[in-house]
Parts: C-alpha cells; sequence; structure tokens
C-alpha cells in the first residue's frame, strides 16, 4: 500500500523544497557551498563564536561534512576552535572570518530581516507560532518511531 502525502502536506513540502534550492542559490552566488553557508550562518547567528555542537544542531549537517568543513575554514583562517571544557569545542570568527561573514552570510540575514522587517507583526509572530507548534509536533511524534 502506498500513501500520499495530503493536498496540504505535498504543498508544504513543495514550499520547503523550493526555499532551500533558493538558499543554495544564494549560497552558489556567494561562492561558497551550502555547508559553509550554513555554518557561517549560524555562527554569525550566535554572535560570532558558539559551541560546536550547537552548529551541528542548527544546522542538520553530519558529523563528518561539519568537521571536514571547519578544517577547511581553519585552514582559510576563517574560524578558528577552542576548547571550552573536555570534549566540547567553541568555534568562532577570526578578523579575517568577520569580514568573510560580512560578505557571505551576513548579506542572507540582512535579506532575511527585510522581509520579516516587511510584514506585520502580528503575521511574523502568528507564522512562528504555527512553525514553532509544527516542530515541536514532528520532534515528539518522531521520537515514538521505533
Amino acid at each position: 500500500m502506498v500513501i500520499q502525502s495530503s493536498k496540504n502536506l505535498k504543498r508544504y513540502n513543495n514550499m520547503i523544497g523550493e526555499i532551500d534550492a533558493v538558499y543554495h542559490e544564494a549560497s552558489l552566488k556567494l561562492g561558497i557551498s551550502d555547508s559553509i553557508s550554513k555554518i557561517v550562518y549560524t555562527i554569525c547567528d550566535n554572535g560570532g563564536s558558539c559551541l560546536l555542537n550547537t552548529v551541528r544542531k542548527l544546522t542538520g549537517l553530519s558529523k563528518q561534512t561539519l568537521n571536514s568543513a571547519i578544517r577547511n575554514l581553519e585552514k582559510e583562517e576563517i574560524v578558528y576552535l577552542k576548547a571550552v571544557d573536555g570534549k566540547t569545542k567553541e568555534v568562532s570568527f577570526t578578523p579575517k572570518g568577520c569580514m568573510f561573514a560580512e560578505k557571505t552570510a551576513l548579506r542572507i540575514i540582512e535579506i532575511e530581516n527585510e522581509i520579516f522587517g516587511s510584514w506585520d507583526e502580528k503575521d511574523v509572530e502568528t507564522y512562528l507560532a504555527l512553525t514553532n507548534r509544527f516542530l515541536v509536533s514532528l520532534r515528539e511524534k518522531v521520537k515514538k518511531i521505533d
């Protein structure tokens, strides 16, 4: 038996796919890979430094992809790692990394802020509340998969 997505789920999945495609196009135009874009974006969004585990969780990248990309960013002197405690590491921008972020991820963040800034505050809150509601429900249901 094949179960198909509902009309609304199909529409939702199409929008998610198209949004991902637009972010991919932005990365291409900025001359960076999707993984580098996600990492630099996440570090920017967290004030210029954050725990490596936070980057992995927020980007959805595999450990292998994240570690490879971070090594490349370190080689290019865009980020550096420092031990916080035990195995915990923090990734931070170098001065060169701050300039790199301005030319890449911060441009995307600026566009997103412009979009949300053009919406009515009530619409923004509704959009975020419903998206969070979907995320929480999805997370709970996925935990129950055996």
